[in-house]
This record gives structure tokens, C-alpha cells and sequence, in this order.
């Protein structure tokens, strides 16, 4: 597997700073996978500095994003010929960075997204995308990752664009056993009352909610939820992005998807179907080994 990797200035410019967190929480399980790692000029150049990663030759470097790197990875996760193809991408983000906007970066996230590929913005993210891989690969649950997995202690968000709402419906159905374990599920409008419903026909009790429901995203659900994950009061964003069509609240979107990268170390956000029913049968597995 290959990931393209990019983080911007402020996650690499200290000892401390989030990729270097990550690479010291999962620089084991990188290795156990034997995951490429194709990452932008800077920071593949931190990478190096920091004596992470040493004589890891999966690691490559590409150019720095003013000669291209990031519109490479973007092209790699689309698909090039020669098996130039990248399977998804880490790119931690520095939500004030104006960098974390341009064209390249909002398209790699969106080809991401369109391919059902793992688009990971946020430490939290990456730490756990790297431990569910390790379970699907049929290694033993790593303790430093039992945070991600206290999902009776934590609150889930549920949230979907118009086109995707049968999508979400159809992994809450599928899913239903490991989202019931949460302490809290909220949703937007809309979606939270078909989930509720969806619920109720499952033989959850009538009179209790599954599903705390948020105003709509247009009226400012979006927003309601940013400021739970602020607040560290929601852990996980299941986000099903329709990346075809023009949004009319885009700002509330990207509010939201600001306060996931603005707690990167707490919030995890996943962007996909796929890529949420591959968690799903992740946590299942984990479970099963404890």
C-alpha cells in the first residue's frame, strides 16, 4: 500500500509538532505494513532531519509543492500509467495555513473522496488509519491506540450531503452494531431523523432517540458540531461529501472540517463509504482479539 504525505509548515517545524507525533506513535506500525510513504519535498526533508523513518526505503521523496509535488500526488491517487497510483493520502493540515487551500490541496482531498480512498487530515486520523490496517493485516492491537477504539465513552457525528444520504443510511444499517456502542451519535437535520427512523425499524426503543439530531447543515447543523469537536466533546465525524456538486453553505462545511484539523491530536474524520466500512470491520476485529 502507498500514501501519498504532506504536512504543512507548522506540523513540521519543531521536535514536537504533528508529524512528528504521528511518526512517533506509529513509526512500528509503518514499518510492520511496509506502507509507502510518497511524501512532498519539506516534508520528506523534516522526515529526514528527524531521524525517523532511517534507512526506511518506502519512504520517497517529491519535489516541493512550488514544483509540483502536491499536484503529483493528486494525479498518483486519480491513476497514472506504469503503476503510478497512489491507494490515499496524509495530509496534515494547518487549518490557518493559506497553503491548506489551494487548488492542489482541495483537489487532493476531493479525488480522494471520488476514488473511495482514505484522504487522512488530522493526527488522530492517521493514527488510526494505521491501526486499523494493522488489524486487517492480522497483527495484535497496539494498547497506545486503545483511545480511538473507547467508543463507550465517546460521540460520533453522522453527516451527509444530499446524494449521499442513501449511503449513510445503508452503512448505519450495516454498521449498526459498532455505532450503537457509542455513548452519543448526533446528526444534522435531515439525516438524523432517517437515521432515527432506520433505528426504530432495527427495534430501537421508540421513545429514545438514536441519534441526537443538529439543525440542518444550511441552517447551521454544521456548525453546531464544529463546536462540539472544539470542545472535545466529539471524537469522530463520519462525513459522506458529495464532491460533485457546489454547496451552498460551503463556508459551514469548511467550518467544520476546520475544527476536525484545528483538534488534530482528538478528532478523527472519516470522508468515504469505503473507507468507513473498512474502520467498521476493523473495530469488529480488534474487538474480537481483546
Amino acid at each position: 500500500m502507498r500514501l501519498g504525505l504532506a504536512a504543512n509548515q507548522l506540523h513540521h517545524a519543531h521536535a514536537d509538532a504533528a508529524l512528528f507525533r504521528w511518526l512517533r506513535a506509529c513509526e512500528a506500525g509503518i514499518r510492520e505494513l511496509e506502507l509507502g510513504l510518497h511524501a512532498v519535498g519539506r516534508t520528506y526533508d523534516a522526515i529526514l532531519r528527524s531521524g525517523h523513518l532511517e534507512g526506511y526505503a518506502p519512504l520517497r521523496r517529491y519535489p516541493y509543492g512550488r514544483e509540483g509535488g502536491l499536484m503529483k500526488l493528486v494525479a498518483e491517487v486519480v491513476g497514472l500509467d506504469g503503476g503510478r497510483t497512489l491507494d490515499g493520502a496524509i495530509y496534515l493540515i494547518d487549518p490557518v495555513d493559506p497553503s491548506s487551500i489551494f487548488p492542489e490541496a482541495v483537489a487532493l482531498k476531493r479525488q480522494c473522496v471520488i476514488h473511495g480512498k482514505p484522504f487522512v487530515s488530522t493526527v488522530a486520523s492517521a493514527r488510526d488509519w494505521i491501526e486499523a490496517e494493522r488489524i486487517h493485516a492480522g497483527l495484535a492491537p497496539d494498547p497506545a491506540a486503545d483511545v480511538f477504539h473507547a467508543l463507550e465513552s465517546q460521540t460520533v457525528a453522522l453527516i451527509a450531503h444530499d446524494a449521499m444520504k442513501p449511503d449513510m443510511l445503508a452503512f448505519a444499517d450495516a454498521a449498526f452494531d459498532v455505532l450503537s456502542r457509542y455513548a452519543r451519535r448526533i446528526a444534522t437535520g435531515t439525516t438524523g431523523q432517517q437515521l432515527n427512523e432506520l433505528a426504530w425499524g432495527r427495534g430501537w426503543p421508540r421513545d429514545t432517540p438514536w441519534v441526537e439530531r443538529y439543525r440542518s447543515g444550511p441552517m447551521g447543523g454544521d456548525a453546531q458540531i464544529a463546536d462540539l469537536v472544539l470542545e472535545r466533546r466529539c471524537q469522530r465525524a463520519i462525513f459522506f461529501e458529495d464532491p460533485q456538486v457546489a454547496r451552498q453553505h460551503e463556508a459551514d462545511i469548511q467550518l467544520l472540517e476546520r475544527a476536525v484539523t484545528t483538534r488534530t491530536d482528538e478528532a478523527v474524520c472519516i470522508t468515504s463509504p469505503r473507507v468507513a466500512a473498512r474502520w467498521v470491520e476493523a473495530v469488529r476485529r480488534r474487538t474480537a482479539k481483546r
